[in-house]
Protein backbone atom coordinates (compact mmCIF):
# COMPACT_ATOMS: atom_id res chain seq x y z
CA UNK A 1 0.00 0.00 0.00
CA UNK A 2 1.43 3.58 -1.08
CA UNK A 3 0.72 6.53 -0.11
CA UNK A 4 -3.59 5.94 1.06
CA UNK A 5 -5.11 9.18 1.80
CA UNK A 6 -8.90 8.80 2.94
CA UNK A 7 -10.63 11.68 3.30
CA UNK A 8 -14.84 10.97 3.75
CA UNK A 9 -17.39 13.45 2.58
CA UNK A 10 -17.94 15.16 5.94
CA UNK A 11 -14.08 16.07 5.40
CA UNK A 12 -12.72 13.92 8.32
CA UNK A 13 -9.41 13.16 7.32
CA UNK A 14 -8.84 9.61 8.51
CA UNK A 15 -5.44 8.43 6.80
CA UNK A 16 -2.77 10.81 5.88
CA UNK A 17 -0.34 9.34 3.25
CA UNK A 18 -0.15 5.99 4.83
CA UNK A 19 2.38 3.25 3.24
CA UNK A 20 2.23 -0.28 4.45
CA UNK A 21 4.43 -3.47 3.05
CA UNK A 22 2.89 -7.09 4.06
CA UNK A 23 4.91 -10.11 3.72
CA UNK A 24 4.04 -13.94 3.01
CA UNK A 25 4.48 -16.35 6.40
CA UNK A 26 4.17 -13.29 8.65
CA UNK A 27 1.75 -12.07 11.24
CA UNK A 28 1.72 -8.27 11.12
CA UNK A 29 0.30 -6.68 14.34
CA UNK A 30 -1.17 -3.15 13.13
CA UNK A 31 -1.79 -1.19 16.44
CA UNK A 32 -3.27 1.96 17.70
CA UNK A 33 -5.48 3.63 19.73
CA UNK A 34 -9.16 4.21 18.43
CA UNK A 35 -9.39 6.40 15.43
CA UNK A 36 -6.10 5.60 14.39
CA UNK A 37 -7.13 4.95 11.00
CA UNK A 38 -6.45 1.04 11.04
CA UNK A 39 -9.54 -0.32 10.63
CA UNK A 40 -9.99 1.92 7.67
CA UNK A 41 -6.68 0.94 6.01
CA UNK A 42 -7.58 -2.43 6.35
CA UNK A 43 -11.02 -1.92 4.82
CA UNK A 44 -9.17 -0.35 1.78
CA UNK A 45 -7.39 -2.87 1.14
CA UNK A 46 -10.27 -5.68 1.34
CA UNK A 47 -12.09 -3.55 -1.04
CA UNK A 48 -15.10 -2.64 1.44
CA UNK A 49 -13.79 1.33 1.10
CA UNK A 50 -11.67 3.27 -2.20
CA UNK A 51 -8.78 5.31 -1.20
CA UNK A 52 -9.29 9.05 -1.81
CA UNK A 53 -5.38 8.78 -3.13
CA UNK A 54 -2.87 6.35 -3.10
CA UNK A 55 -2.54 2.61 -4.54
CA UNK A 56 -2.06 -0.67 -3.92
CA UNK A 57 0.29 -3.00 -5.60
CA UNK A 58 -0.13 -7.04 -5.18
CA UNK A 59 2.53 -9.06 -6.23
CA UNK A 60 3.94 -6.77 -8.65
CA UNK A 61 1.11 -5.56 -9.85
CA UNK A 62 -0.90 -2.65 -9.67
CA UNK A 63 -4.59 -3.44 -8.57
CA UNK A 64 -7.72 -1.12 -8.18
CA UNK A 65 -10.60 -2.95 -5.56
CA UNK A 66 -14.05 -1.91 -6.34
CA UNK A 67 -15.33 -4.13 -4.06
CA UNK A 68 -14.88 -6.86 -1.27
CA UNK A 69 -16.12 -9.53 -3.90
CA UNK A 70 -13.31 -8.32 -5.98
CA UNK A 71 -10.56 -8.13 -3.25
CA UNK A 72 -11.63 -11.77 -2.57
CA UNK A 73 -10.69 -13.09 -5.76
CA UNK A 74 -7.41 -11.46 -5.55
CA UNK A 75 -6.56 -13.20 -2.17
CA UNK A 76 -7.91 -10.87 0.60
CA UNK A 77 -10.35 -11.38 3.13
CA UNK A 78 -11.39 -9.41 6.22
CA UNK A 79 -13.02 -10.90 8.90
CA UNK A 80 -14.64 -8.05 11.21
CA UNK A 81 -14.98 -6.89 14.67
CA UNK A 82 -19.11 -7.54 14.38
CA UNK A 83 -19.55 -10.48 12.77
CA UNK A 84 -21.39 -11.34 9.87
CA UNK A 85 -23.31 -15.01 10.08
CA UNK A 86 -26.73 -15.98 9.44
CA UNK A 87 -27.51 -16.81 12.58
CA UNK A 88 -30.43 -19.90 11.82
CA UNK A 89 -28.06 -21.30 9.40
CA UNK A 90 -25.87 -23.67 10.98
CA UNK A 91 -21.80 -23.37 10.91
CA UNK A 92 -21.45 -25.91 7.84
CA UNK A 93 -24.07 -23.56 5.75
CA UNK A 94 -22.32 -20.56 7.08
CA UNK A 95 -19.14 -21.68 6.33
CA UNK A 96 -20.29 -22.40 2.59
CA UNK A 97 -22.73 -20.13 1.32
CA UNK A 98 -22.44 -18.34 -2.09
CA UNK A 99 -19.34 -20.77 -2.66
CA UNK A 100 -19.77 -22.14 -6.23
CA UNK A 101 -17.24 -25.12 -6.04
CA UNK A 102 -17.55 -28.69 -7.03
CA UNK A 103 -16.92 -31.55 -4.96
CA UNK A 104 -17.40 -32.78 -1.57
CA UNK A 105 -17.60 -29.43 0.30
CA UNK A 106 -18.38 -31.11 3.26
CA UNK A 107 -14.97 -33.07 3.50
CA UNK A 108 -13.04 -29.91 2.22
CA UNK A 109 -14.49 -27.95 5.18
CA UNK A 110 -13.57 -30.93 7.62
CA UNK A 111 -10.00 -31.16 6.18
CA UNK A 112 -9.57 -27.49 6.77
CA UNK A 113 -10.64 -27.94 10.15
CA UNK A 114 -8.04 -30.67 10.67
CA UNK A 115 -5.34 -28.72 9.22
CA UNK A 116 -5.49 -25.56 10.81
CA UNK A 117 -7.03 -26.65 14.11
CA UNK A 118 -10.07 -24.40 13.84
CA UNK A 119 -12.51 -26.94 15.13
CA UNK A 120 -16.24 -25.98 14.81
CA UNK A 121 -19.69 -27.94 15.23
CA UNK A 122 -20.80 -28.06 11.92
CA UNK A 123 -24.57 -29.08 12.23
CA UNK A 124 -25.46 -26.18 15.02
CA UNK A 125 -27.35 -23.34 14.58
CA UNK A 126 -24.71 -20.67 14.89
CA UNK A 127 -26.95 -18.83 16.82
CA UNK A 128 -26.14 -21.96 19.69
CA UNK A 129 -22.74 -21.54 19.30
CA UNK A 130 -19.97 -19.46 21.54
CA UNK A 131 -18.68 -15.81 19.71
CA UNK A 132 -15.53 -18.54 19.65
CA UNK A 133 -16.57 -21.26 17.23
CA UNK A 134 -18.75 -17.83 15.38
CA UNK A 135 -14.98 -16.45 14.85
CA UNK A 136 -13.58 -19.48 13.64
CA UNK A 137 -16.47 -20.12 11.27
CA UNK A 138 -15.50 -16.39 9.58
CA UNK A 139 -11.77 -16.95 9.40
CA UNK A 140 -12.94 -21.03 7.74
CA UNK A 141 -14.87 -19.05 5.37
CA UNK A 142 -12.25 -16.70 4.22
CA UNK A 143 -9.65 -19.90 4.32
CA UNK A 144 -11.82 -22.46 1.82
CA UNK A 145 -11.90 -18.94 -0.67
CA UNK A 146 -8.29 -19.57 -0.60
CA UNK A 147 -7.08 -15.76 0.33
CA UNK A 148 -3.50 -15.65 1.02
CA UNK A 149 -3.66 -12.18 2.92
CA UNK A 150 -6.13 -12.93 6.18
CA UNK A 151 -7.24 -9.80 8.07
CA UNK A 152 -8.48 -9.84 11.53
CA UNK A 153 -10.76 -6.94 13.15
CA UNK A 154 -9.77 -6.94 16.89
CA UNK A 155 -10.51 -10.80 16.76
CA UNK A 156 -9.92 -11.32 20.79
CA UNK A 157 -12.99 -8.75 21.98
CA UNK A 158 -15.27 -11.51 23.13
CA UNK A 159 -13.01 -14.91 23.60
CA UNK A 160 -12.25 -16.21 26.93
CA UNK A 161 -8.61 -16.79 27.12
CA UNK A 162 -8.94 -20.59 26.32
CA UNK A 163 -10.04 -19.19 22.61
CA UNK A 164 -8.15 -16.93 22.27
CA UNK A 165 -4.73 -19.61 22.76
CA UNK A 166 -6.85 -21.50 20.49
CA UNK A 167 -6.83 -18.71 17.76
CA UNK A 168 -3.29 -17.82 18.05
CA UNK A 169 -1.86 -21.52 17.40
CA UNK A 170 -4.30 -21.84 14.69
CA UNK A 171 -2.76 -18.16 13.26
CA UNK A 172 0.49 -19.57 13.54
CA UNK A 173 -0.43 -22.67 11.58
CA UNK A 174 -1.62 -20.48 8.91
CA UNK A 175 1.85 -17.67 9.07
CA UNK A 176 4.12 -21.11 8.77
CA UNK A 177 2.13 -22.19 5.68
CA UNK A 178 3.02 -19.02 4.08
CA UNK A 179 -0.78 -17.19 4.40
CA UNK A 180 -0.64 -13.45 5.43
CA UNK A 181 -2.07 -13.22 8.65
CA UNK A 182 -2.70 -8.77 9.65
CA UNK A 183 -3.95 -8.68 13.28
CA UNK A 184 -5.67 -5.44 14.19
CA UNK A 185 -5.32 -4.72 17.93
CA UNK A 186 -5.26 -1.89 20.39
CA UNK A 187 -4.20 -4.52 22.75
CA UNK A 188 0.07 -4.47 24.02
CA UNK A 189 -0.25 -8.23 25.53
CA UNK A 190 -1.44 -9.82 22.43
CA UNK A 191 0.48 -8.26 19.99
CA UNK A 192 3.57 -9.06 21.53
CA UNK A 193 2.61 -12.11 22.00
CA UNK A 194 1.41 -13.40 18.30
CA UNK A 195 3.12 -10.27 16.12
CA UNK A 196 6.30 -11.44 13.99
CA UNK A 197 6.08 -7.37 13.15
CA UNK A 198 4.13 -4.61 14.97
CA UNK A 199 3.18 -0.98 13.01
CA UNK A 200 1.83 1.49 15.11
CA UNK A 201 -0.18 4.05 13.80
CA UNK A 202 -1.39 7.68 15.51
CA UNK A 203 -3.80 9.85 13.94
CA UNK A 204 -3.68 8.60 10.66
CA UNK A 205 -0.07 7.90 9.66
CA UNK A 206 2.58 5.17 10.42
CA UNK A 207 4.86 6.73 13.66
CA UNK A 208 6.46 3.38 14.09
CA UNK A 209 7.60 0.21 12.64
CA UNK A 210 9.14 -2.34 14.14
CA UNK A 211 10.10 -6.56 14.97
CA UNK A 212 8.52 -7.94 18.09
CA UNK A 213 12.11 -8.84 19.55
CA UNK A 214 12.80 -4.75 19.46
CA UNK A 215 9.05 -4.31 21.11
CA UNK A 216 8.32 -3.60 24.39
CA UNK A 217 4.72 -2.48 26.07
CA UNK A 218 5.92 1.13 27.25
CA UNK A 219 7.50 1.89 23.87
CA UNK A 220 4.41 0.70 21.84
CA UNK A 221 2.37 2.41 24.56
CA UNK A 222 4.16 5.81 24.06
CA UNK A 223 4.18 5.38 20.22
CA UNK A 224 0.15 4.65 20.49
CA UNK A 225 -0.32 7.71 22.32
CA UNK A 226 2.72 10.14 21.61
CA UNK A 227 3.13 10.45 25.54
CA UNK A 228 4.55 8.15 28.64
CA UNK A 229 1.38 6.05 29.46
CA UNK A 230 1.39 4.11 33.00
CA UNK A 231 0.01 0.44 31.61
CA UNK A 232 0.00 -0.68 35.52
CA UNK A 233 -2.14 0.94 37.78
CA UNK A 234 -0.95 1.23 41.67
CA UNK A 235 -3.47 0.18 43.76
CA UNK A 236 -2.63 1.32 47.25
CA UNK A 237 -4.09 -1.12 50.44
CA UNK A 238 -7.41 -0.34 51.31
CA UNK A 239 -9.60 -1.68 54.27
CA UNK A 240 -12.43 -2.80 53.26
CA UNK A 241 -15.62 -1.28 55.15
CA UNK A 242 -19.23 -2.77 56.07
CA UNK A 243 -21.06 -3.89 52.72
CA UNK A 244 -22.94 -0.85 51.31
CA UNK A 245 -24.52 -3.27 48.63
CA UNK A 246 -25.98 -6.55 48.95
CA UNK A 247 -27.31 -8.84 46.16
CA UNK A 248 -29.30 -12.04 47.56
CA UNK A 249 -30.21 -15.21 45.08
CA UNK A 250 -31.17 -13.02 42.40
CA UNK A 251 -32.89 -14.18 39.44
CA UNK A 252 -33.58 -11.65 36.06
CA UNK A 253 -35.29 -12.87 32.81
CA UNK A 254 -33.85 -11.92 29.64
CA UNK A 255 -35.30 -10.21 26.29
CA UNK A 256 -36.86 -13.19 25.52
CA UNK A 257 -38.13 -14.22 28.76
CA UNK A 258 -35.57 -16.84 30.14
CA UNK A 259 -32.99 -17.03 32.37
CA UNK A 260 -30.38 -14.65 32.04
CA UNK A 261 -29.27 -14.24 35.90
CA UNK A 262 -29.90 -17.43 37.94
CA UNK A 263 -29.68 -17.14 41.72
CA UNK A 264 -26.57 -14.97 42.42
CA UNK A 265 -25.78 -13.98 45.78
CA UNK A 266 -23.23 -11.69 46.53
CA UNK A 267 -21.44 -7.97 48.24
CA UNK A 268 -20.01 -5.02 47.79
CA UNK A 269 -18.11 -3.39 50.43
CA UNK A 270 -17.24 0.17 51.06
CA UNK A 271 -13.45 0.69 50.00
CA UNK A 272 -13.28 -2.00 47.58
CA UNK A 273 -13.22 -2.79 43.93
CA UNK A 274 -15.81 -6.50 43.34
CA UNK A 275 -15.24 -7.52 39.83
CA UNK A 276 -17.16 -9.58 37.89
CA UNK A 277 -15.76 -11.24 34.47
CA UNK A 278 -16.68 -13.65 32.48
CA UNK A 279 -17.41 -13.40 28.47
CA UNK A 280 -20.32 -10.99 27.24
CA UNK A 281 -23.86 -12.54 27.04
CA UNK A 282 -23.77 -14.75 30.52
CA UNK A 283 -25.93 -12.48 32.29
CA UNK A 284 -23.60 -9.54 33.19
CA UNK A 285 -25.56 -6.74 31.27
CA UNK A 286 -28.96 -8.17 33.00
CA UNK A 287 -27.45 -8.54 36.44
CA UNK A 288 -26.01 -4.61 36.65
CA UNK A 289 -29.62 -2.92 35.02
CA UNK A 290 -31.38 -4.95 37.85
CA UNK A 291 -29.33 -3.61 40.33
CA UNK A 292 -29.55 -0.22 39.33
CA UNK A 293 -33.24 -0.35 37.99
CA UNK A 294 -33.55 -0.86 34.30
CA UNK A 295 -34.40 -4.08 34.20
CA UNK A 296 -36.87 -5.83 37.04
CA UNK A 297 -35.72 -8.52 39.21
CA UNK A 298 -38.66 -11.73 39.50
CA UNK A 299 -36.98 -13.43 43.00
CA UNK A 300 -34.53 -12.43 45.60
CA UNK A 301 -33.39 -9.27 47.22
CA UNK A 302 -30.90 -6.05 46.07
CA UNK A 303 -30.14 -3.94 49.68
CA UNK A 304 -28.47 -0.85 49.56
CA UNK A 305 -26.92 -0.31 53.15
CA UNK A 306 -29.92 -1.11 55.27
CA UNK A 307 -32.53 -0.54 52.47
CA UNK A 308 -34.18 -3.48 50.04
CA UNK A 309 -33.77 -1.58 47.02
CA UNK A 310 -35.48 -4.22 44.69
CA UNK A 311 -36.82 -3.16 41.56
CA UNK A 312 -36.77 0.46 42.69
CA UNK A 313 -36.49 3.32 39.56
CA UNK A 314 -33.04 4.86 38.33
CA UNK A 315 -34.41 8.17 39.33
CA UNK A 316 -34.89 6.95 43.24
CA UNK A 317 -31.80 4.87 43.30
CA UNK A 318 -29.48 8.32 42.12
CA UNK A 319 -30.97 10.05 45.02
CA UNK A 320 -30.11 7.49 47.53
CA UNK A 321 -26.19 7.52 46.03
CA UNK A 322 -26.13 5.44 43.38
CA UNK A 323 -23.69 5.88 40.11
CA UNK A 324 -24.37 4.04 37.01
CA UNK A 325 -21.60 4.31 34.02
CA UNK A 326 -23.24 2.26 31.66
CA UNK A 327 -21.80 -0.14 29.11
CA UNK A 328 -22.78 1.67 26.42
CA UNK A 329 -22.33 5.29 26.82
CA UNK A 330 -23.83 6.21 23.46
CA UNK A 331 -27.25 4.61 23.47
CA UNK A 332 -27.43 4.60 27.36
CA UNK A 333 -25.51 6.99 29.06
CA UNK A 334 -25.15 10.16 26.79
CA UNK A 335 -28.15 12.14 24.13
CA UNK A 336 -25.46 12.86 21.51
CA UNK A 337 -27.25 15.81 20.30
CA UNK A 338 -27.40 17.29 23.53
CA UNK A 339 -24.82 19.57 24.57
CA UNK A 340 -22.31 19.31 26.98
CA UNK A 341 -23.82 20.73 29.21
CA UNK A 342 -27.24 19.45 28.92
CA UNK A 343 -25.60 15.97 29.57
CA UNK A 344 -23.74 16.84 32.54
CA UNK A 345 -26.62 17.27 34.09
CA UNK A 346 -28.98 13.88 32.77
CA UNK A 347 -30.88 12.45 35.94
CA UNK A 348 -29.57 15.71 37.49
CA UNK A 349 -32.11 17.82 36.25
CA UNK A 350 -34.50 18.00 39.28
CA UNK A 351 -32.02 18.87 41.16
CA UNK A 352 -32.67 21.78 43.57
CA UNK A 353 -29.86 23.64 42.56
CA UNK A 354 -30.69 23.71 38.77
CA UNK A 355 -33.85 24.26 39.19
CA UNK A 356 -35.42 27.94 38.71
CA UNK A 357 -38.62 29.54 39.11
CA UNK A 358 -42.00 27.45 37.85
CA UNK A 359 -39.30 24.78 37.41
CA UNK A 360 -37.12 26.37 34.37
CA UNK A 361 -34.05 25.66 34.21
CA UNK A 362 -31.04 27.45 35.65
CA UNK A 363 -28.35 27.47 32.77
CA UNK A 364 -25.95 29.53 34.39
CA UNK A 365 -25.39 26.93 37.65
CA UNK A 366 -25.71 24.27 35.04
CA UNK A 367 -22.93 25.93 32.83
CA UNK A 368 -20.78 26.30 35.88
CA UNK A 369 -21.46 22.09 36.57
CA UNK A 370 -20.37 21.65 33.09
CA UNK A 371 -17.02 23.63 33.41
CA UNK A 372 -16.36 21.97 36.36
CA UNK A 373 -16.84 18.62 34.81
CA UNK A 374 -14.74 19.28 32.26
CA UNK A 375 -11.80 20.91 34.39
CA UNK A 376 -11.91 18.27 36.59
CA UNK A 377 -11.66 15.45 34.48
CA UNK A 378 -9.94 16.45 31.76
CA UNK A 379 -12.41 16.30 29.20
CA UNK A 380 -11.46 18.12 25.70
CA UNK A 381 -14.45 19.42 24.17
CA UNK A 382 -14.97 22.15 21.23
CA UNK A 383 -17.21 24.66 23.92
CA UNK A 384 -19.73 23.10 26.69
CA UNK A 385 -22.60 23.89 23.97
CA UNK A 386 -21.48 21.64 21.82
CA UNK A 387 -23.31 18.12 21.09
CA UNK A 388 -22.17 15.36 22.67
CA UNK A 389 -21.63 13.04 19.40
CA UNK A 390 -18.31 15.75 17.97
CA UNK A 391 -16.81 14.22 20.97
CA UNK A 392 -13.84 11.57 20.97
CA UNK A 393 -15.41 8.28 22.32
CA UNK A 394 -12.67 8.46 25.19
CA UNK A 395 -13.88 12.08 26.41
CA UNK A 396 -17.24 10.86 25.94
CA UNK A 397 -16.78 8.55 28.49
CA UNK A 398 -15.15 11.09 30.59
CA UNK A 399 -17.48 13.58 30.68
CA UNK A 400 -20.20 10.39 31.54
CA UNK A 401 -17.75 9.24 34.45
CA UNK A 402 -17.32 12.46 35.48
CA UNK A 403 -21.16 13.41 35.63
CA UNK A 404 -21.74 10.32 37.42
CA UNK A 405 -19.25 11.12 39.99
CA UNK A 406 -20.55 14.56 40.71
CA UNK A 407 -23.41 12.63 42.51
CA UNK A 408 -21.34 11.87 45.09
CA UNK A 409 -21.97 8.19 45.29
CA UNK A 410 -21.60 5.74 48.07
CA UNK A 411 -21.89 2.80 45.47
CA UNK A 412 -20.45 3.14 42.08
CA UNK A 413 -21.50 0.40 39.16
CA UNK A 414 -19.13 0.58 36.23
CA UNK A 415 -20.18 -1.97 33.04
CA UNK A 416 -17.73 -2.61 30.79
CA UNK A 417 -15.83 1.42 31.74
CA UNK A 418 -13.15 1.25 29.44
CA UNK A 419 -14.56 -0.74 26.37
CA UNK A 420 -13.29 1.03 23.05
CA UNK A 421 -11.18 3.47 24.53
CA UNK A 422 -7.53 4.06 23.37
CA UNK A 423 -4.60 3.46 25.95
CA UNK A 424 -4.95 6.60 27.10
CA UNK A 425 -8.09 7.00 28.36
CA UNK A 426 -8.23 3.47 29.52
CA UNK A 427 -5.50 4.46 31.82
CA UNK A 428 -7.69 7.73 33.08
CA UNK A 429 -10.93 5.76 33.55
CA UNK A 430 -8.81 3.11 35.52
CA UNK A 431 -7.10 5.56 37.48
CA UNK A 432 -10.21 7.11 38.38
CA UNK A 433 -11.79 3.76 39.60
CA UNK A 434 -9.23 3.14 41.68
CA UNK A 435 -9.00 6.58 43.72
CA UNK A 436 -12.41 5.77 44.37
CA UNK A 437 -11.93 2.63 45.78
CA UNK A 438 -9.03 4.21 48.03
CA UNK A 439 -10.95 7.33 49.40
CA UNK A 440 -14.09 4.24 50.74
CA UNK A 441 -16.21 4.58 47.83
CA UNK A 442 -17.85 1.18 47.12
CA UNK A 443 -17.06 0.21 43.46
CA UNK A 444 -18.64 -2.76 41.22
CA UNK A 445 -16.99 -3.41 37.87
CA UNK A 446 -18.13 -5.36 35.32
CA UNK A 447 -15.51 -5.85 32.23
CA UNK A 448 -15.01 -8.78 29.82
CA UNK A 449 -11.52 -7.63 29.81
CA UNK A 450 -9.79 -9.68 32.08
CA UNK A 451 -6.56 -7.81 32.27
CA UNK A 452 -8.80 -5.14 33.54
CA UNK A 453 -10.43 -7.08 36.28
CA UNK A 454 -7.89 -8.75 37.51
CA UNK A 455 -5.52 -5.64 37.70
CA UNK A 456 -8.37 -3.47 39.36
CA UNK A 457 -10.38 -5.76 41.51
CA UNK A 458 -9.64 -6.58 45.34
CA UNK A 459 -12.20 -9.74 44.93
CA UNK A 460 -13.51 -11.11 41.26
CA UNK A 461 -16.42 -12.63 40.65
CA UNK A 462 -16.38 -14.97 37.44
CA UNK A 463 -19.50 -15.32 35.81
CA UNK A 464 -20.93 -18.42 33.46
CA UNK A 465 -24.37 -18.95 31.68
CA UNK A 466 -26.65 -16.65 34.36
CA UNK A 467 -24.33 -17.98 37.79
CA UNK A 468 -20.93 -17.21 39.57
CA UNK A 469 -18.61 -20.29 38.89
CA UNK A 470 -16.22 -18.66 41.80
CA UNK A 471 -15.66 -15.82 43.86
CA UNK A 472 -12.17 -15.46 45.03
CA UNK A 473 -8.85 -12.82 45.19
CA UNK A 474 -7.14 -12.32 41.95
CA UNK A 475 -4.14 -13.22 43.56
CA UNK A 476 -5.32 -16.72 43.68
CA UNK A 477 -6.10 -16.94 39.42
CA UNK A 478 -4.18 -18.07 36.54
CA UNK A 479 -4.98 -17.87 33.00
CA UNK A 480 -5.79 -20.84 32.74
CA UNK A 481 -7.83 -21.45 35.87
CA UNK A 482 -10.03 -18.21 34.97
CA UNK A 483 -10.19 -19.42 31.06
CA UNK A 484 -11.89 -22.64 32.81
CA UNK A 485 -14.28 -20.52 34.89
CA UNK A 486 -15.03 -18.49 31.92
CA UNK A 487 -15.86 -21.66 30.26
CA UNK A 488 -18.46 -22.94 32.72
CA UNK A 489 -16.05 -25.41 34.85
CA UNK A 490 -17.41 -24.91 38.60
CA UNK A 491 -14.35 -23.61 41.10
CA UNK A 492 -15.02 -26.84 43.20
CA UNK A 493 -13.97 -29.10 40.62
CA UNK A 494 -10.97 -27.76 39.55
CA UNK A 495 -8.07 -30.20 40.31
CA UNK A 496 -9.81 -33.10 39.97
CA UNK A 497 -9.23 -36.26 37.72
Amino acid sequence: MRDIVKIYPDGTIALRGVSLDIYPGEVLGLLGENGAGKTTLMKILSGFLRPTRGYIVLRGRRVVFRSAADALSHGIGMVHQHLALVPVFTGFENIVLGLRAKGDLRKLVEELMEETGLRVRLDVPVEQLSFGERQRIEILRMLLRRVDVLILDEPTTNLTPLETRVLFNALRKLRDSGKSIIFITHKLREVMEIADRIVVMRRGKVVGELPREKAEPRLLARLMVGREVFLRIEKPPSTPGKPVLKVIDLWVRSDIGGWAVRGVSFEVRAGEIFGIAGVEGNGQAELVQAITGLRRAEKGKVIFGDKDITNMSPSELYRLGIAHIPEDRQTMGLVLDMSVSENSILGMHRWRKFLGALGSLRWREINRHAERIIKEYDVVAPSIRSPVRYLSGGNQQKLLAGRELSKNPRLIVAAQPTRGLDVAATEYIRKLLVDLRTKGHAVLLVSADTDEVLQLSDRVAVMYNGRFTAITRPEELTEEKLGLLMGGMEAGTLGRD
